[in-house]
């Protein structure tokens, strides 16, 4: 599976995201419910936003690996946060925890703020479709 990197000159340059992602045909779509930053337990694993971050990624990730996949391969990322202005001003730290995850591979991603999520102690989730 290949994928080719859709970012039109028109649309500036973005910053840690792809504005699209071609996936060549042939490949197998993984779609990934969203992952709260629940342990091997069910339980939330901090109340602090770059640890919740930290784990629903890892969460994804585990997904995708599961499926035979490789976090390179994930083509989409929604994110889901309670706190805009918190996720903004954590970015540099949210960035590192990202790249230990995903490296450089940079999908097509929205961040949406919600007023929010199912679990109470949730400050993020994460869904995303990976084609493998």
């Amino acid at each position: 599976m290949s994928f080719s990197i859709i970012n039109p000159d028109s649309l500036g340059a973005p910053r840690g995201y792809a504005n699209g992602v071609l996936a060549e045909a042939g490949g197998r779509f993984l779609f990934i419910a969203g992952q709260v930053a629940w342990d091997t337990q069910q339980q939330i694993v901090s109340d602090d936003l770059i640890e919740q971050f930290d784990q629903a990624l890892r969460n994804v990730v585990t997904v995708v690996l599961a499926a035979g996949g490789e976090p390179n391969q994930v083509a989409r990322l929604i994110i889901y946060v309670t706190d805009k202005a918190e996720y903004r001003e954590r970015m540099k730290e949210i960035g590192k925890r990202y790249r230990a995850h995903m490296g450089t591979h940079f999908p097509a991603m929205v961040l949406v703020e919600v007023k929010s999520l199912l679990e109470d102690r949730a400050q993020i989730e994460i869904e995303g479709i990976a084609v493998l």
